[in-house]
């Protein structure tokens, strides 16, 4: 069975070469929030709790209707933490997102 979606990142804003803050949606029980902006370190801790996370949009006019891409997850290297959507990312790096 697949994993249940807890958020969907739409678009990313990065600052000297890391994530500063993404745009995404949040599942709320049977539908996905408004569009949010979580920074770094929110997203971080979100992600280190376990809440699965993937790239994606949303479709006009269709509600919580998306078109996902590639999960999101932690990398490490060298001793630090990476988002990514890559497994071995040595650094933040959300592949076709794009920016705001």
């Amino acid at each position: 069975m697949a994993k249940k979606i807890d958020g969907v990142i739409e678009a990313v804003r990065h600052k000297s070469g890391q994530i500063a803050a993404v745009r995404a949606y949040e599942r709320r029980g049977f539908t996905f929030s408004d569009q949010l902006t979580l920074d770094r370190k929110t997203l971080l801790e979100r992600l280190q709790k376990g809440m699965y996370f993937v790239t994606g949009s949303r479709r006009e006019l269709m509600a919580s209707t998306f078109d996902l891409f590639k999960p999101v997850q932690i990398a490490q290297a060298g001793g630090r933490e990476f988002i990514s959507t890559k497994e071995n990312a040595s650094c933040d790096e959300l592949e076709n997102v794009p920016f705001f």
